[in-house]
């Protein structure tokens, strides 16, 4: 997708304040950050919405949650506690049509989100 903001981040063409990267994963930290950590984890693999998932997707599913995991601890927000948000579509707050986690922590999270 070379239209894609993500996609193109993903490839290198826009850069980044990479955090993480496996061979199916990529995080950086947001550049409008609404906690004082803000990481955006997306899979390299283009996947438009959460309802875009196919069967065939469950691993890179969960391998965007274990990354989470792996980067609230690199990070050091894992003991007091963080947030993982996904929207999906536009009614659902989704700005760009990649996949992605948003990774919030730094600060007590209030409910309702939104």
């Amino acid at each position: 997708m070379t239209d894609c903001l993500f996609c193109r981040i993903g490839a290198g063409e826009i850069p980044s304040d990479k955090v993480y990267e496996d061979d199916e994963v990529l995080a950086f930290r947001d550049i409008n950050p609404r906690a004082p950590v803000h990481i955006l984890i997306i899979p390299k693999k283009h996947v438009a919405t959460l309802n875009d998932f196919e069967d065939a997707d469950q691993a890179i599913a969960g391998r965007l949650l274990l990354a989470s995991r792996q980067i609230a601890s690199d990070e050091g927000i894992d003991g007091d506690g963080y947030r993982l948000v996904v929207n999906c579509n536009e009614n659902g707050g989704q700005d760009v049509f990649h996949v992605h986690l948003h990774l919030l922590g730094g600060r007590r999270m209030t409910w309702p989100p939104g």
